[in-house]
């Protein structure tokens, strides 16, 4: 049975009215397969120039991402027995859970206007008696969405949802689709970039950033054990 097991799920904390409520994406079936990606840090330019420089220096930590694709199933939701599952796949299809996923890549500035920059106008053109005052202005500014993307207990990380392609196969009489595919891009994201996060969300996030690669440090030290039974049957004595 399906409920048996842990399954992977996305949230993310939509600004409303009056509170901040998770968007909470479990996957109805978890992907077959999973691809994790990793890329060298970038290296800081002109490093190894000069008699002190050093060539191995890099600005951070290497990049890390997954890729897969999870499946959408009208049908299943309705037979799943539970009446709010079962409402909403007879109204929509998926088509709610699609537009759950797509709300992942809107700025959380884009509609509400919450977060705000400024900007300074060269009063040049504008000056009235030839005064060169700069005018400050606020302006909208959006900001990328933090997602936590929830696979296990071993691996809870802040992403940023970067691709997303859905495929829709099957549709019912009022065109809603009713069985879907999505392929997910996500970039985790980087302990610098963690701290510009804004909302409920930023300590969480931070604090599982710090757990899974806590977590990660700790089974490369439990690996240890395997790597020296390893070189001691390697030895010719």
């Amino acid at each position: 049975m399906a409920n048996n097991f842990m399954r992977g799920a996305l949230i993310q904390f939509m600004p409303t009215f009056l509170i901040p409520l998770p968007n909470v994406i479990i996957f109805q079936f978890n992907p077959e397969t999973m691809t994790h990606t990793w890329s060298q840090p970038e290296a800081v330019p002109g490093a190894g120039s000069g008699p002190r420089s050093n060539p191995l220096a890099v600005r951070g930590l290497p990049g890390e991402s997954f890729s897969f694709t999870i499946a959408m199933d009208a049908g299943d939701m309705i037979a799943d027995g539970s009446p709010v599952a079962e409402g909403i796949a007879l109204l929509s299809g998926v088509y709610s859970r699609l537009a759950a996923l797509e709300m992942l890549l809107y700025p959380t500035g884009a509609f509400d206007g919450g977060l705000l920059g400024s900007v300074s106008l060269s009063a040049g053109g504008l000056s009235v008696g030839g005064s060169a005052a700069a005018v400050e202005r606020s302006i909208p500014q959006s900001q990328v969405p933090t997602v936590l993307f929830v696979w296990g207990p071993g691996r809870i990380v802040p992403v940023r949802v970067t691709t997303l392609t859905i495929t829709e196969k099957l549709y019912d009489s009022l065109l809603n689709p009713t069985y879907a595919e999505a392929q997910l891009g996500l970039r985790v994201m980087t302990p610098e970039e963690l701290e510009f996060v804004s909302g409920p969300l930023k300590e969480i996030a931070k604090g599982a950033y710090t757990y899974s690669q806590g977590l990660r440090q700790v089974l490369a030290v439990a690996n240890l054990a395997n790597a020296v039974e390893s070189i001691i049957g390697m030895l010719p004595v």
